[in-house]
């Protein structure tokens, strides 16, 4: 039997599971591609060890956000997808984005524009690339 975590309210909860630098890239990744694997991750989040690569999308699949599948092959093959419950997160990403943009990204410089036209219309074609 699992024991229950305790948090102080439920937007504490929701960073918890969704929040951090990486965990949103993944899963807004996820949710423009549908299905990746972890080289294709690592590359297009280059910022990112393979260590906390790991640990990150250990962390999304044990809360139900995307799912592993692991093929019988050798070497063996892994593509990561992203669920239905983690697709319910994607609105309030672009509402992340559209909050930053709003508010001129609080004058940081962005290393990448993930929530732009630009990414949304070529970024499977570059994952297949991967």
């Amino acid at each position: 039997m699992t024991k229950l975590k305790e948090a102080t309210c439920e937007i504490e909860v929701t960073f918890e599971v969704i929040g951090g630098k990486w965990k949103p890239l993944i899963l807004w990744y996820l949710g423009e591609i549908n299905t990746l694997r972890f080289g294709q991750l690592k590359h297009l989040i280059p910022d990112i060890t393979h260590k906390i690569l790991t640990k990150q999308l250990r962390d999304l699949e044990e809360n139900g956000l995307i799912e592993r599948k692991v093929y019988p092959e050798i070497p063996p093959k892994v593509e990561y997808s992203i669920t239905e419950n983690g697709k319910e997160v994607l609105p309030i990403l672009e509402m992340m984005c559209d909050w930053a943009y709003k508010n001129n990204y609080f004058n940081y410089d962005l290393k990448y524009d993930l929530c732009g036209e630009n990414i949304k219309n070529t970024l499977s074609l570059y994952a297949n690339d991967i």
